[in-house]
């Protein structure tokens, strides 16, 4: 009796372009440590292509490094490049390369808080042409998906979105943690402007509950003027005793921080998805945000309160009336953990990524 000969399928090659450090702690970095992870399981093997890490606003010598970089990649090989370095590729970049590329973008660059009036309108214009160029963008929420076909012309039928994995979690504990536990607030998330931690802390100043404790986990490395700013901020305040800028934490030690956590805060101007948001929802933390960007979708009506972004009399009062209504926090501890467990999970957000790359891939070829 013959032998019976399983054939694999072929493994497919795909050059990732990322600026700077994939180990950074910030979402979009986590997002694509994944992707390197988990896209091997679908038949797809990601080669690091590192960029210069001074994307959105490379120097001409980086550019020109960027280019020598493509130039030499078969042309029949897929990009899935990032975001943060894609649409700041100016108009004229791409061309003469014949690479197939694919956009991931987390949210556009343009809405980055704090940019001159000229550098957005830079952004928007390269991120308009490099989006014309691509063969598919991938967008990690619906919003972003939205605003890519309201505001860069891009075809929904080109998009396709694939939400961040959350990993399951413990159950936050709170206040159950021990005897005279200061109420306990956390924020995560680098220290930049777009993040508003000024506001927070300005929301802060006036609480009239002293016995309360609030820790900023969040990269200073990002944007050390702003980092600068936030910590003269707490100093300002007169609460420096309350509110702890812990800087870059540990998975574990950040775990430890969820899971002690009465509630979280996030006070963002403008969020892509918010996975943070996820994080705090898989510990069933009940949370007050804004409704900058995808953050008021990420979160459900039932486990948060919103408010409009850069607000902070609204974000004081959001916060002031949770401190003294633990039943309320608790009906929004439920909701939030139950969201949580329906979150979409890592292996089903990559393998639509998968696909799209495999699709490319056989139009470029066939």
């Amino acid at each position: 009796m013959p032998k019976m000969v399983l054939e694999m399928p072929p493994v497919l090659d795909v050059a990732f372009a990322i600026p700077g450090d994939i180990d950074a702690p910030s979402g979009g970095y986590a997002y694509a440590r994944k992707l390197f992870a988990l896209l091997p399981e679908f038949g797809i093997t990601p080669h690091h292509l590192e960029l210069p890490d001074t994307f959105p606003a490379p120097s001409p010598d980086d550019l020109s490094l960027t280019r020598q970089l493509l130039d030499q990649l078969h042309p029949s090989t897929p990009v899935l490049f990032d975001g943060l370095a894609y649409g700041a590729l100016p108009p004229g970049f791409l061309d003469g390369l014949n690479s197939p590329y694919i956009a991931l973008v987390h949210h556009p660059l343009a809405f980055e808080s704090g940019l001159e009036p000229e550098r957005q309108r830079q952004l928007l214009i390269s991120e308009r042409y490099t989006l014309g160029r691509a063969k598919a963008v991938i967008a990690t929420s619906p919003l972003t998906a939205r605003e890519l076909a309201s505001k860069y012309d891009v075809a929904p039928g080109q998009i396709t979105v694939a939400e961040p994995g959350t990993e399951p979690a413990i159950r936050a504990i709170g206040t159950d943690a021990g005897p005279n536990k200061p109420f306990s607030m956390l924020a995560v998330g680098s220290l930049i402007p777009r993040k508003g931690y000024t506001v927070l802390i300005e929301a802060l100043k006036e609480l009239d509950i002293s016995d309360w404790h609030l820790t900023i986990a969040g990269s200073p490395e990002h944007d050390p003027a702003e980092a600068n700013r936030i910590r003269e901020a707490v100093l300002a305040s007169g609460k420096r005793r309350q509110i702890t800028i812990a800087g870059r934490i540990p998975g574990p030690d950040l775990a430890r921080l969820y899971a002690q956590a009465d509630l979280f805060v996030m006070p963002s101007l403008y969020e892509g998805y918010g996975m943070v948001l996820a994080e705090a929802m898989a510990r069933g933390l009940p949370i007050v945000c804004t409704t900058g960007g995808a953050a008021a979708e990420t979160a459900p009506d039932a486990a948060a309160i919103k408010v409009l972004p850069g607000d902070a009399s609204a974000l004081h009062k959001a916060i002031a009336s949770l401190m003294d209504n633990e039943p309320e926090r608790t009906i929004m501890s439920a909701a939030s953990w139950a969201a949580g467990r329906k979150l979409p999970r890592w292996p089903a957000s990559i393998e639509k990524i998968a696909d799209v790359l495999k699709a490319v891939h056989k139009e470029q070829t066939s």
